[in-house]
């Protein structure tokens, strides 16, 4: 019968006939639902007595607890700086025709990769038991310089070392990606310009890898910061060594927890927002990877 109807009337008519929006109401019951569920449980927990929010009130800002923040984000940092550095060149050494840089590239990802970050982090601590001291000196010659390694590798430095190493081997498979994805006659048009190939990655390839780099690197800092709390292993004073060193003191457990949850949940949201801004940035600039829009045409 529709199809009947549509062929006796014009194309106009049909336009102009009424139509009824269609009514979602199992849609809509499914929102109340889940408002309604959201709200209990919200509730449910901000009212639950174990949580004890004047005690959580009270070691929030605590000089201890802000310290342990400084401490995670110093390694965050430190951390994600050095080893996105070291992923840059280990990304070129991958992508180099040379057999040896290649294989000794592709052995270092694999390696760091498979090794679990807390494995690494007790690994770097104990260094000094592979090699008691770290030395400098002319190869069958005299010692020029000589460190004993458990003073040498701190255990800050044995987490950022460790931070470093993982991240360096996740991010140069980014970066790789990322250089891959440069249009090949780009790199064209630079030799042509007579570019050597130095300057064809300084100047054209790599400043384009590193903006396409740029959500999932992002990612990468939000993952650390989390990865972070395993450094009480071994004795780092972070925002989770902090949480438990006080909780073991007063037996406030699930207080403190709470503190520790909701500075890294605050950690988390501001880099996410700086995240969002730098893109924003990069798409105002004109450095943001865009699809071209067709010519305006002209009457």
């Amino acid at each position: 019968m529709t199809l009947n109807l549509a062929r006796t009337m014009g194309r106009d008519q049909l336009a102009a006939m009424p139509t009824r929006a269609r009514r979602r109401y199992g849609l809509k019951t499914t929102s109340v639902v889940v408002l309604l569920v959201l709200l209990y449980v919200v509730q449910a927990f901000l009212r639950n007595p174990a949580i004890e929010w004047d005690v959580v009130g009270q070691y929030m800002f605590s000089a201890r607890i802000l310290h342990g923040v400084w401490i995670t984000l110093l390694l965050t940092g430190v951390g994600m700086a050095v080893g996105v550095v070291l992923g840059v060149v280990i990304a070129l050494m991958r992508l180099s025709n040379n057999r040896i840089l290649e294989g000794a590239a592709t052995v270092y990802v694999w390696f760091f990769r498979g090794i679990p970050q807390l494995v690494l982090l007790v690994l770097a601590y104990n260094f000094s038991l592979f090699y008691a001291h770290i030395s400098l000196g002319v190869p069958y010659g005299p010692e020029l310089f000589s460190v004993r390694t458990n003073v040498l590798l701190s255990p800050i430095v044995a987490a950022v070392l460790a931070f470093a190493l993982n991240e360096s081997a996740f991010s140069s498979e980014i970066i790789r990606a990322a250089i891959l994805s440069v249009p090949k006659g780009q790199r064209a048009a630079a030799t042509a310009m007579g570019m050597t190939p130095v300057a064809i990655y300084r100047r054209v390839i790599l400043p384009q890898a590193l903006r396409m780099s740029v959500p999932p690197l992002s990612n990468d800092v939000i993952t650390t910061l989390k990865t972070t709390s395993l450094v009480a292993f071994i004795g780092v004073s972070d925002l989770m060594y902090t949480v438990q060193s006080q909780y073991q003191a007063n037996f406030k457990i699930v207080p403190l927890l709470m503190v520790g949850a909701i500075w890294y949940l605050v950690l988390v949201s501001l880099l996410t927002v700086l995240q969002s801004l730098l893109e924003q940035f990069l798409g105002k600039k004109g450095l943001w990877v865009q699809q071209s829009k067709p010519p305006k045409e002209h009457n």
